[in-house]
């Protein structure tokens, strides 16, 4: 059985944002990149499922500039077996990200696809959900937990009123929330493995997949700063305060 899982490049989780001045977006000079840890999440269980003899390989993909193949590199180390670069650099938009993973699906053919619930930069949580529509393959979102056996994965997924079981048959869309496992360490042997394992560009014309933006950002701007708390006396204070200053009540 064969598993792809898409990973992208985003600002590290550590690092502080900062926009552009002219607000047209997010300011990626000298900005250390990394994995998006929910996509870690997903390259974490893909190994799994290989190492449990259930999966024969695990094929990781990225769609993005040149220097995503760094990102690559972590997930070969992390166990993947090869991996493949749609190189474009332009930042695609959902919609055209889920076209372009299609494309590879139908090179690929593989049997589960396990993906980042969302990416920590733009959080829209909506690739995988369009993927699978693409794909007309049934999906399980936000899984906390995927068994896999005899052409059906059973994915436990996390709800607001709990956790939800179903069962998906084969072919099918994954995504991974943050209990789903905790990914490791890539060690210092792997990562030198990983620098001898395959790794395949393509260019993003090559798929002919319409990657046309359909939305314009307008501006890009910081949350207001926070201001300072205060203490109050007593509970009539506070209720006070937040019927006549605060607006709340």
């Amino acid at each position: 059985m064969k598993v792809l899982v898409p990973v992208k490049r985003v600002v590290d989780y550590n690092v502080k944002v900062r926009v552009k001045p002219d607000q047209t977006g997010v300011d990626l000079t000298n900005v250390k990149m990394s994995m998006n840890p929910f996509c870690e999440i997903a390259v974490e269980e893909a190994v799994r499922l290989r190492e449990k003899g259930v999966a024969t390989e695990v094929v990781a993909v990225s769609i993005g500039p040149q220097q995503a193949q760094e990102t690559l590199r972590t997930a070969l180390a992390i166990g993947a077996d090869r991996a493949i670069l749609v190189q474009t650099n332009d930042d695609l938009e959902p919609l055209a990200v889920a076209k372009v993973l299609k494309a590879v699906v139908g090179e690929e053919k593989p049997d589960l696809v396990v993906m980042g619930k969302q990416a920590i930069d733009g959080d829209n949580n909506a690739t995988g959900q369009m993927l699978a529509a693409l794909l007309e393959w049934p999906q399980a979102t936000f899984a906390s937990a995927i068994e896999v056996s005899g052409g059906k994965a059973k994915v436990t997924r996390e709800v607001d009123g709990g956790l939800q079981t179903l069962e998906l048959d084969l072919p099918a869309v994954v995504t991974a929330d943050l209990r789903l496992n905790e990914p490791r360490y890539a060690s210092l042997p792997n990562i030198m493995k990983a620098k001898k394992k395959p790794l395949d560009v393509k260019e993003l014309a090559s798929l002919g997949v319409d990657a046309q933006p359909r939305l314009k950002v307008l501006k890009v701007t910081e949350p207001p700063k926070r201001g300072g708390g205060v203490k109050v006396e007593t509970a009539a204070d506070l209720v006070m305060k937040l019927k006549n200053e605060a607006g709340v009540l």
